[in-house]
């Protein structure tokens, strides 16, 4: 700021402290560059630059400038900014030469530790049995929690896990080796779940290699369970109790409540609904669940708080802030969000015992500078650069954004709109080199919950230190926190559900080099008075659009719906209307949360009778999304009980609901309004063989004839709702008799298994095919396809058009796709 500007009493600008980071933001972003790259690399990549980066560094310090540095010129007192203050110097000056070579001496760290990395993780005896793909007995230590994949589709749920280990010993065919490096286990089964980071285990199974650019020497494909060889250590055994702990109490609390909770506090989601977190991640709000420096500055905030108002000295808050923050990283797990907080935060505390200011961004900077040194492989995670980048713009961007809102709105409302809006605008471009796609409701969104985190999270944390002491006075302080959680939900779900609450953009380098341009253009038209009117006035336009126009022009579902084949992947859910807000459901998908989106897209709200035609995974699975907030009446199910496994857990679930179980014989009908459904199948005379366990559960789905009529009873139209039937079983409903329908559900996803007389019979003028868009079955067949064609039925699918919805309008039916 001039002397002029300073006089005629212009707003000094907002220190952020950027100005004397400077020095020390460009070794860490350079050596940050540096890892991501190298890591890539062989190691011999690394040592050369090392070298090279060394001897630069020792080049540029020799060459001391011929004459006396210039001397500073020192502004007027009354002419300065107040707290701005000012790094000055040209290229050959004495400060621009030691910041050179500070980054050049910080390069060529990085880089004899990357190489270091990668010698380790590609030599040695693993990365050669790997190479092998030799089978194995090794005994690892777990360095991480076990992360659950959840079965995508199938016969049955089989659950596999990811472990990250660390090798003791590995044993091959001939030889042991007495080895520690770092690899990345794929398992399934039991006794997975309940391993704890330090604990030492003893598995079997098949090396093979890593993906290349990760630190890691192999990839162990184990077969069986593990073999615990010893106990975690104390600290993780502590706090895996104060995470069951938590767990534990958050049982008093609503299903969305209880699997949400642990998350926010600890990072725990093996309970959060599939639903929910679909919901934070359109709505922007998924980084809540990643135990980040927010969650970490909470707890230390508390003890802090606390700690004042016992009157304790600075030096002694410190530490108890240390202390906190340091039980509160090993309860959540040390994430490289965490991981970075940690140490930016106890620099702090040491700060703040001190009683010396500190500067924010000079503290991230080392921050990463040391985490980068000490772990390279946190260079390529994108965990590591969301908490970075977001930090960095809370620091930098939220103070001016603040300054510049508090000119027209109150302070403390400024601060809550600048601090969501600048982590957002920081961390874009990372969501756009990651995923291709711009959070549109992510600020507002975040600004709705925000209020909500620090309640949840403090009152959370406080429950599961007390569990292990009172359940009862746990169960106490969950309960508030279940509140603030159940708003956080609230607003994840309605910020989901608005039109375009995220857009796709191009991933990858294109895509920030469009986000950049963007960017221009908006700052250019912002800076104009005349050209900011017009750009709020199409933005304006454009919301209209979007909320107004949009929903006018291309409504779902369409009016006069009588049924709907939702796309839910690989796996069969349908719809069919039973009046306003109700309808029968038929199957429910592999997932809950593609069942439960389809059916609120309906406005579905209760579900007289659920139809579950088969027990295999993709039919049962999405079981809880299709009952969630909607009242069921009862459940028809197949009178085979093959897979036995997936059988038995959907019985559990109805009975814990509440919800009668059916088994009914062919014959049976039901009529709910003008849509009547009858049971063709399966009878006693179906077949019970098949090839091999699933097609014998095939062929015992349940088929239903759906039928609408008007009130004086004329009929509008049928379908044929086949389930999963096979050849077998078809061709026993072709020989007794196949009723003629409009619309047939083309069985089992239109497999190569169909009976060509079975699909004459039908005589349908419509072929409904609900099938995966990436599925390893190949389905649908190409001949089943080609034969529906061949039949004079038009084909319909799910994994090209999405939601299918069969219409009526004035008495004749139609099929609307929800794409094209």
């Amino acid at each position: 700021m001039t002397a002029g500007a300073a006089h005629h009493g212009a707003r000094p600008e907002p220190e952020t402290g950027t100005s004397h980071a400077l020095p020390l933001a460009a070794p860490a972003l350079a050596s940050w560059a540096v890892a991501i790259v190298l890591l890539g690399c062989p190691a011999v990549a690394g040592v050369l630059t090392a070298v090279t980066a060394a001897v630069a560094a020792a080049v540029c310090w020799a060459a001391r400038p011929s004459r006396p540095p210039r001397a500073r010129v020192h502004t007027p007192s009354r002419a300065r900014t107040p707290g701005v203050r000012r790094w000055a110097g040209s290229a050959r000056s004495p400060g621009a030469r030691n910041v050179v070579v500070g980054t050049l001496a910080c390069l060529s760290a990085t880089a004899a530790v990357v190489a270091f990395k990668v010698q380790a993780v590609t030599s040695g005896p693993v990365p050669e049995l790997a190479a092998r793909h030799a089978s194995v007995t090794a005994d690892v230590v777990i360095t991480d929690d076990p992360r659950v994949r959840p079965h995508r589709g199938g016969v049955v749920r089989r659950d596999s896990v990811v472990v990250e280990a660390r090798t003791v010993s590995v044993t091959s065919a001939t030889e042991r080796f007495a080895v520690a490096v770092p690899i990345v286990i794929f398992g399934s089964g039991e006794g997975w779940s309940t391993l704890l980071p330090s604990q030492e285990v003893r598995v079997r199974g098949r090396l093979g290699p890593a993906d290349e650019g990760e630190p890691t020497a192999a990839v162990l494909l184990v077969r069986g369970r593990p073999e615990p060889l010893a106990d975690p250590s104390a600290a993780q055994t502590a706090a895996g109790e104060l995470r069951a702990g938590l767990r534990e109490a958050s049982d008093v609390l609503p299903p969305g409540q209880r699997g949400l909770l642990p998350g926010l506090v600890v990072g725990d989601v093996s309970r959060m609904d599939d639903q929910i977190k679909q919901d934070f991640t359109a709505a922007g709000l998924s980084h809540l669940t990643a135990v980040s420096g927010a969650n970490l500055a909470l707890i230390a905030g508390a003890v802090l708080a606390l700690a004042r108002i016992a009157g304790l000295p600075l030096p002694l808050r410190a530490l108890l802030m240390i202390v906190a923050m340091l039980g509160f990283a090993v309860v959540a797990r040390p994430s490289p969000s965490v991981l970075r907080a940690l140490v930016m935060g106890s620099i702090a505390a040491v700060a703040l015992g001190a009683g010396r200011p500190k500067d924010g961004v000079a503290v991230l900077s080392a921050t990463v500078l040391g985490l980068i040194l000490f772990d390279p492989g946190l260079a390529r995670q994108y965990g590591f650069a969301l908490s970075v980048f977001a930090t960095g713009g809370i620091l930098v961007l939220a103070p001016r954004w603040r300054e510049r809102l508090a000119e027209r709105m109150p302070m403390l409302a400024a601060e809550a709109v600048a601090v969501p809006a600048a982590a957002q605008a920081a961390v874009t471009p990372v969501l756009v080199l990651m995923s291709g796609r711009l959070d549109l409701v992510a600020v507002p969104a975040n600004l709705l919950a925000g209020p909500a985190v620090a309640p949840a999270t403090v009152l959370g944390f406080a429950a599961a230190v007390v569990a292990p002491l009172s359940m009862g006075a746990a169960q106490i302080l969950v309960r508030p926190a279940g509140w603030a959680a159940g708003w956080i939900i609230v607003v994840a779900e309605h910020a989901a559900a608005v039109p375009m609450a995220t857009i796709g953009w191009p991933a990858g380098p294109a895509g920030l080099v469009l986000l950049a341009a963007a960017a221009v253009t908006v700052w250019a038209v912002m800076r104009r008075r005349a050209y900011r009117r017009a750009g709020l006035a199409v933005l304006a336009g454009a919301l209209v659009a979007v909320l107004v126009a949009g929903p006018v022009s291309s409504p779902w579902p369409p009016p006069g719906w009588l049924l709907v084949a939702c796309d839910v992947g690989q796996g069969d859910a349908l719809a069919v209307s039973a009046g306003p807000g109700r309808a029968i459901v038929i199957d429910t998908g592999p997932e809950p949360g593609p069942v439960d989106r389809c059916l609120r897209d309906l406005d579905v709200r209760q579900v007289p009778l659920m139809v579950l035609t088969h027990p295999h995974l993709d039919h049962v699975g999405g079981l809880e999304g299709a009952m969630r907030g909607r009242a069921v009446g009862a459940v028809l199910v197949s009178p085979g009980r093959v897979p036995e496994r997936e059988s038995a857990r959907v019985s559990s679930r109805l009975r814990t609901r509440g919800v009668p179980e059916w088994v009914t014989p062919p014959g049976t009908r039901w009529r709910f309004g003008d849509t009547e459904i009858t049971v063709v199948a399966p009878s006693s005379a179906a077949p019970r063989q098949g090839p091999g366990e699933g097609a014998v559960a095939n062929n015992a789905s349940v088929v239903l004839l759906v039928r609408w009529l008007t009130p004086a009873g004329r009929l509008i139209g049928s379908a044929l709702l086949a389930g999963d039937l096979e050849t077998e079983s078809q061709a026993v409903l072709a020989r007794a008799g196949v009723p003629s329908v409009d619309v047939l559900k083309v069985p089992h996803h239109g497999s190569r298994r169909q009976d060509p007389a079975f699909l004459a019979a039908t005589r349908a003028r419509a072929a409904l095919i609900s099938v995966g868009a990436v599925n390893d079955y190949g389905h649908p067949a190409p001949l089943t396809t080609h034969r529906l064609g061949m039949l004079g039925m038009r084909v319909y699918r799910t994994d090209l058009s999405g939601d299918l919805a069969v219409t009526s309008q004035e008495g004749r039916l139609g099929i609307v796709p929800r794409k094209g």
